[in-house]
């Protein structure tokens, strides 16, 4: 039995069994990101009936410690915030920094035209939160599962063999998910998912990866996740 919730054992076991029996003796070994307890971290924390959208990334940081088995919520970054506006780790984190700017400037915190880290600074953030695990409860308190296109993470060079290996997997899930799900695609990578049969059913919110500066300005990514406040304290 999976250490899951118990809303997706059934799912998850179908479609584990979907993979190839080559792939599933290779994820048996190990010597991957995360490390295999990991993997299905994302099926632990959200129920299958919270679930409103599932956040497709690419695959897992490639650092054992920043890989948490949640897409985009990095295990490495202590803090969100620092005196100085952002944390030292979270302006290494391209894709997280400005996924950040992309939240505060949502809420009306920071404006276009300033975005440096003396605006951020100047922030009162009484409000706000200050920890990845407090992102992800966020995003799963808004139904976001927040998944990859290749749960592990190998090296660059095979990423998109990964990626092709997880396929029958999402398959399965998504055919056991309520149609009214959105699908939030990140990136071209994520957007191949649309290519699959099982996904036409759901309503695609496709956008940039967030390790590019536009996403920061980006209307659909303000659209989607301005309302969800995933940066204010609950």
């Amino acid at each position: 039995m999976l250490d899951l919730h118990p809303e997706w054992q059934e799912d998850i076991a179908a479609a584990y069994h979907a993979l190839s029996s080559e792939y599933r003796g290779y994820l048996q070994k190990g010597g991957y990101i995360p490390a295999r307890p990991k993997i299905f971290n994302a099926f632990k924390t959200l129920p299958k009936s919270k679930v409103r959208y599932i956040l497709f990334g690419q695959d897992p940081y490639p650092r054992e410690a920043s890989a948490t088995g949640h897409a985009f919520i990095d295990g490495a970054v202590d803090s969100i915030f620092s005196p100085s506006g952002l944390s030292k780790q979270v302006n290494r984190a391209t894709s997280l920094r400005n996924f950040v700017k992309m939240a505060l400037l949502s809420e009306g915190l920071l404006i276009p035209e300033d975005l440096s880290q003396q605006a951020i600074a100047a922030i009162d953030k009484r409000g706000l939160i200050d920890s990845m695990r407090e992102l992800r409860e966020n995003f799963e308190r808004n139904g976001v599962l927040l998944l990859n296109a290749a749960l592990i993470f190998e090296d660059k060079k095979a990423s998109t063999r990964h990626a092709r290996e997880w396929r029958p997997f999402i398959r399965t899930l998504l055919t056991r998910l309520d149609s009214d799900t959105g699908l939030i695609l990140f990136g071209n990578f994520a957007k191949t998912i649309t290519n699959i049969p099982e996904a036409g059913r759901f309503a695609h919110h496709s956008m940039e990866h967030p390790y590019n500066h536009t996403f920061i300005t980006s209307e659909k990514a303000h659209q989607l996740f301005g309302p969800m406040h995933l940066l204010r304290k609950n």
